[in-house]
C-alpha cells in the first residue's frame, strides 16, 4: 500500500472537521483526527496556519477598505486588526475606516486608540496606532 493509499484510507476513516472537537478518547481533536492535546502542533505548521489566515485578512481588507491613500505599513494595520478583531471586528470601526479613505491617518489612529479594543490591547493598540500615523512599521 502506498503512502497516497494510506492518506486516502485515514481521511476516509477519521472524516474532516474545521473545528475542534472531542474523540472518543476525549482527546480535543482537530482536522483528520489531529489530537490536539497530545500533539498539538509545531512551528511550521503555526506558520502554514498564520498565512493562511493573514491572506484571508487581505482580503478583507481589500474586499472592504479604500486604501488608496494607504502605504503598505498602513495596510499592514488594517490586516493586523482584521487578524485580531475578526472581519466583523475591524468592519465596525466605520469612523476610523472613514479617516483611513479619507487619507486621516491621525484621525484613524485617534478613533483606533478611543475603543474597548484598546483598552483591551493597549500596547498593540498603541503600536498601531503609531504605525498608521507615520506610515512606518514599528518593531518591538
Amino acid at each position: 500500500m502506498s503512502i497516497q493509499n494510506t492518506v486516502e484510507q485515514i481521511k476516509k476513516h477519521e472524516g474532516f472537521r474545521s473545528h475542534p472537537y472531542y474523540c472518543t478518547a476525549k482527546k480535543l481533536t482537530l482536522g483528520y483526527g489531529r489530537n490536539l492535546d497530545d500533539v498539538g502542533i509545531n512551528e511550521q505548521e503555526a506558520e502554514i496556519l498564520l498565512q493562511n489566515d493573514l491572506n484571508e485578512c487581505k482580503a478583507v481588507v481589500k474586499r472592504n477598505i479604500d486604501t488608496r491613500y494607504c502605504n503598505d505599513a498602513q495596510i499592514g494595520v488594517l490586516i493586523n486588526m482584521a487578524y485580531n478583531l475578526g472581519a466583523g471586528g475591524l468592519m465596525a470601526f466605520k469612523k476610523m475606516r472613514a479617516c483611513v479613505e479619507a487619507g486621516d491617518f491621525q484621525g484613524a489612529a485617534n478613533e483606533m486608540l478611543d475603543s474597548r479594543w484598546a483598552q483591551q490591547v493597549p500596547v498593540r493598540a498603541e503600536e498601531l496606532a503609531k504605525q498608521m500615523v507615520l506610515g512606518e512599521w514599528q518593531r518591538a
